[in-house]
């Protein structure tokens, strides 16, 4: 098991500014990790898993297949047919991260709230 703490904070730091800025998105340590949720629905949730740190996130059925497809840093997550993991590093395309954590939201959040976007 991890804890907020292990998640390094160049990590946290970034994700913090991309969920924060959603609406009516809060921040909440997980069981491992930490997650970002708009109401009670969880948009993205980052921990270390092994030696990686990974984050995983909701995706229209549509897209999946090619994030898939592209292979690393992309796979598919053992539970929930719409979860995604995506593996951080140094070479994360964070403009990415935010479209893909964005969409996310979209598929998480009321419809009322998605089209504040």
């Amino acid at each position: 098991m991890t804890d907020p703490d292990d998640v390094p904070s160049t990590y946290l730091t970034r994700l913090r500014a991309i969920c924060g800025a959603l609406p009516e998105t809060h921040e909440q340590p997980a069981w491992i990790g930490m997650r970002w949720r708009v109401r009670q629905r969880t948009i993205a949730h980052v921990y270390m898993r092994d030696d990686d740190c990974v984050v995983t996130f909701r995706s229209p059925g549509d897209e999946i297949a090619g994030l898939l497809a592209s292979g690393p840093p992309f796979a598919k997550a053992a539970w929930g047919d719409d979860v995604v993991v995506m593996t951080l590093g140094d070479d994360t395309d964070w403009e990415e991260v935010a479209e893909l954590l964005t969409e996310s939201y979209r598929v998480q959040a009321p419809k009322r709230l998605a089209q504040h976007l």
